[in-house]
């Protein structure tokens, strides 16, 4: 076929430009971190020298004699307390949850209250399933934690463009060899659900998805999530390594809804790259599940955000985040829907119950 996608690099050359983009961006992390310890280093030196010019100044006084340090004064002086960790968002289900049925189609539900932190209606929200491309929710978040400048670029390879094109990715319609803003990356990210996107910004990260993926898993941990949730890559492909109950998945959402950079993503419905030599016409970027069901949301009741995915082992999948007229706050993850207006059928539905 004359469309078909060609590969046009071997494993070897793709190997080796991997090897010197990680090389490359330790020598910029090194040179950063140098830059940054001169920084916080000048001004203490210029106190440092103040401070012997003033002591120059003055006539040196008798020091008094050293007194040891009594077990009273050590008690009236004690080392500051450690600082206590920051406490888990960590919903309860209460005698008043919902046990899910036929209400909804997903095979998997969960629906809860932000404010008052408990479940409102579950469905094996506990079960371990594949999240497909919800995981780039997490993704987001660990980039954006680790990403100060989002008018820096990142490159989207000719390896990245193989990967997508060979895993039979969704993507956001970057091209070999273009820079494209952090900034960017991060609705082609969501917006459309772009591979391309999410592994650029992996790469720009931490050198390499391998290296990003144990990023991510960190960050899980951090967060509190269950055993079940375990993440082997960062655009939501199948694997039995790849997996998280959509219970866990909330706990993800409602962190990157803290985040104000990953907030401002996932709620744009949409966003448009501006034209480029790469795209003349620009890029326009669309979150068709908020398009969808903002028409079809219960009264008085709005979406704020949300993210999409499918495979099919885990059918039609989605998280998202909805606010009453009275300003409550709900987080709704369901999986296994058989069709996309299933998925978003039951959204409505669990917000309904709310």
């Amino acid at each position: 076929m004359e469309d078909q996608y060609q590969f046009t690099s071997s494993e070897e050359e793709r190997a080796a430009r991997r090897a010197a983009r990680i090389q490359a961006r330790r020598l910029r992390q090194r040179a950063r971190r140098r830059r940054l310890l001169l920084r916080s280093l000048l001004p203490a030196a210029a106190l440092l020298a103040a401070f012997l010019w003033l002591a120059g100044q003055r006539a040196p006084a008798a020091e008094p004699e050293e007194q040891p340090m009594t077990a009273r004064a050590a008690e009236e002086d004690p080392p500051p307390p450690a600082a206590e960790p920051e406490e888990r968002f960590s919903p309860q289900e209460t005698a008043s949850t919902v046990r899910l049925g036929e209400e909804v189609s997903s095979g998997y539900a969960v629906l809860i209250d932000l404010d008052s932190g408990t479940v409102l209606a579950e469905k094996d929200s506990h079960t371990a399933v594949s999240p497909a491309s919800m995981t780039k929710i997490l993704t987001i978040l660990v980039a954006a934690e680790q990403i100060g400048d989002l008018n820096d670029t990142a490159p989207v390879t000719q390896e990245i463009t193989d990967f997508c094109f060979s895993n039979d990715c969704s993507v956001a319609g970057f091209l070999p060899g273009e820079a494209v803003p952090l900034g960017e990356l991060f609705y082609g990210a969501i917006l459309p659900s772009g591979a391309d996107a999410s592994l650029a910004l992996a790469n720009y990260v931490a050198g390499s998805q391998e290296a990003f993926v144990e990023l991510m898993n960190r960050k899980a941990a951090e967060l509190g999530l269950s055993e079940s949730a375990r993440f082997s890559n960062c655009v939501g492909l199948y694997s039995e390594d790849n997996v998280c109950p959509v219970y866990d998945m909330a706990l993800i959402l409602k962190a990157a809804m803290d985040n104000d950079l990953c907030r401002q993503v996932l709620t744009q419905k949409t966003f448009d790259i501006p034209p480029s030599e790469a795209h003349p016409e620009g890029l326009p970027l669309s979150n068709w599940f908020i398009r969808r069901i903002e028409d079809h949301m219960p009264e008085g009741v709005e979406l704020l955000g949300a993210k999409t995915g499918f495979i099919n082992e885990s059918g039609n999948c989605a998280a998202s985040m909805a606010q009453d007229a009275s300003g409550r706050r709900f987080i709704c993850v369901t999986a296994q829907a058989g069709g996309v207006w299933q998925c978003i059928y039951d959204h409505v539905a669990l917000y309904g119950m709310a």
